[in-house]
This record gives structure tokens, sequence and C-alpha cells, in this order.
């Protein structure tokens, strides 16, 4: 049995406004897990990563990385945690300027020194792991090009690339596909799969899409209203588990 790399206990979030994002929400996370996280939009799912990872500041409950109590981290902590526990987000938030190479190179700015990070001195042995990166999500031969001159697709590999500098070993990926057209889609996820098996990074994933998470996820959790309701492997999501996930009359989008 893999080992729990995150385990996350009572969790919730109430905004300032009163909208509580969260409600009390439990489970836990293995090692080498691709773990996909479903529901419709406003359940949750995003405020739950950005808790993970300290984007944001749980209202109460506990978040233990290898069993280490996180959720209270502050200050120059709360990089170490980001370090370990990398994201992708939906847009892509390339520095569209920069090379693509130099994009990827900024996930290394918060394990440098202060002086090396305002003047971006990046090593020899720093940009051959970027190149490595950038090989591993097949698009190396553009490092060099802006980054507004990719394709969305080419962008979030970019992103997916720069997160990997960081030498995570959980990746939280929030609607990565979402911003892209369906024939992307599968590159990009393909991609991720790669990144989980070939590197042994755990993937925990904000998705839409049924059909990507029955062919993607190695397990699946859904949210409702901010609470957990389903958890389990993907061929477990009946028809019936769907229309209690996204309510009555919700039919399945298929992603070719």
């Amino acid at each position: 049995m893999s080992e729990t790399i995150l385990s996350i206990k009572n969790l919730s979030k109430t905004y300032d406004n009163g909208t509580q994002a969260l409600a009390d929400i439990s489970f836990d996370v293995k090692k080498g897990e691709f773990l996909v996280v479903i529901g419709l939009s406003g359940s949750g799912k995003s405020t739950l990563l950005r808790c993970l990872n300290r984007l944001l500041d749980p209202t109460s409950g506990q978040i233990f990385f290898h069993g280490k109590n996180i959720e209270n981290t502050k200050g120059r902590a709360v990089f170490s945690v980001r370090k370990k526990i990398g994201m992708i987000f939906q847009q892509f938030n390339l520095v569209p300027r920069y090379s693509v190479l130099t994009n990827v190179l900024t996930g290394k700015l918060a394990g440098m020194g202060v002086l090396k990070s305002f003047f971006s001195l990046f090593s020899v042995e720093d940009k051959s792991q970027a190149l490595d990166y950038l090989k591993l999500v097949g698009i190396h031969e553009k490092a060099y090009l802006r980054a507004d001159q990719l394709s969305g697709g080419q962008q979030q590999r970019v992103a997916i690339a720069r997160a990997l500098a960081q030498k995570p070993e959980v990746l939280l990926a929030d609607e990565p596909v979402a911003s892209l057209d369906p024939a992307t889609c599968h590159v990009v996820m393909d991609y991720l799969r790669k990144v989980n098996q070939e590197l042994g990074i755990t993937i925990i994933c904000n998705l839409h899409f049924l059909s990507l998470v029955r062919e993607y996820a190695t397990r699946v959790i859904a949210l409702k209203d901010g609470k957990l309701v389903f958890e389990g492997s993907p061929d477990q999501i009946t028809e019936d588990w769907f229309q209690k996930i996204y309510g009555e009359g919700a039919r399945e989008i298929h992603v070719q």
C-alpha cells in the first residue's frame, strides 16, 4: 500500500462575504496517485486546491503533508510548502515577452537566494534541467521562442514544465484544460499522466469532463456545495452518481 502523502481532516473554508466554499472535508492522498476532483462550478474544487498549497487560509480543519501540519504555515515557510506542492492553473500565467526557457526557469526562483532571484542568475545546470522538463512535455524545440508565440496547449505545457522546475512532490492542476479546445485536451492530459508515471509525482487535478476523468484518474473525489459526496474509482461513477453529483437532468459531454 502506498504511503499517505497528504491528509485532509475536517477542512472548511468560509469567505469574508459569508460564502462557505468547503464544509468539513476529509480524505487522504496516496503517493503516486492521479487523483481527480470533480463537481459543478462553484462546488469548491478551486478553493480546495488553493488551500492545499496555502494560497488560501482554511477557516478550520487540518492539512498534513508527510505527517506535518501545514495549514497554519506562515511567512517564509509557506514558500517551502509551495515548492513541494506545485500548481498549474487554467490560465497559463506565463510572462508573454519572456522566452519559453526563461518562463520555465522562473519556477526555480522560490528556491534561490534573494540576490540570485533578483538578477535571475540561473546556472548551466538549471538551464539543462529546464530543457529536460521541456523535452518531457514535448516542447523543447520551442525553448527560445517568446511565450506569446505559442498556442494555448503549448503554453499549458510550458506551465507544467515551469512547475516541474520547482521539483515538487505533488502537482495541483486547477482545470488545466478548461481554456483549451477539445483536440488539445488529451495532449495536455497525456503529459500530466507522463509526469505522474515517469517522475512519480502525485497529481491532484480538477476536471469537468467525465470522459477525461475515466481515462486519466486512478481515483476520484466529488464535491457538491462544498461537501465531499463521492470517493472511489472512476468506474464507480454510475449514471445515478452522475445525477447526484451534477444534478437531475445533467447530461455528460464527451471529449474525444
